[in-house]
C-alpha cells in the first residue's frame, strides 16, 4: 500500500518513503536534527480548536470520536488540493507515510487514518496510469 501511517517517533524504515508530519503542533523540545520526517504540513492536521476540543483542553467542550471525525473531515474539504497532490504521488507509485503525534496510540482513532482514507478516495478519481 503506498499510503502508510505511523507515529512520528516510530522507527524510520526504508519502505516508509516520503514521511509527512501531519500534526497541528511540532513535537516539543525536539531538535531539528532529530526530526524523522521530510516535511510538516500542520494544515493536514486538525485545527487548533478541534485539537483542543478532542484532547479536552481547558476552556473547550470535549468532543467524542464520532464528532471529531465529522469535524475533521469537514475541515479537510479546504485542503482538497493538497490531498489530491498526495493522491497523485501515491498513484504514481511513491510511498507516503503520514506521521502523527506520539500521544496518538490508537491508529483507528487518529486523523492520520482519516486522511489516508481521503487520499485513497482521491486516488480512485484519478485517470488510469498509462
Amino acid at each position: 500500500m503506498p499510503i502508510r501511517t505511523k507515529r512520528w517517533d516510530e522507527p524510520v524504515e526504508p519502505e516508509d518513503g516520503y514521511r509527512l508530519l501531519i500534526c497541528r503542533y511540532r513535537p516539543r523540545a525536539l531538535p531539528k536534527a532529530k526530526e524523522t520526517w521530510h516535511a510538516w504540513d500542520k494544515d493536514l492536521g486538525p485545527s487548533k480548536e478541534l485539537h483542543a476540543r478532542f484532547y479536552g483542553k481547558p476552556g473547550y467542550k470535549r468532543v467524542s470520536w464520532e464528532e471529531y471525525r465529522r469535524l475533521y473531515l469537514k475541515e479537510m474539504q479546504s485542503q482538497k488540493a493538497k490531498i489530491e497532490e498526495l493522491a497523485r504521488r501515491a498513484a504514481a507509485g511513491e510511498t507516503i507515510t503520514l506521521l502523527c503525534s506520539s500521544a496518538c496510540l490508537d491508529e483507528s482513532r487518529c486523523h492520520r487514518t482519516l486522511l489516508r482514507g481521503l487520499i485513497e478516495e482521491a486516488m480512485k478519481d484519478l485517470p488510469p496510469r498509462k
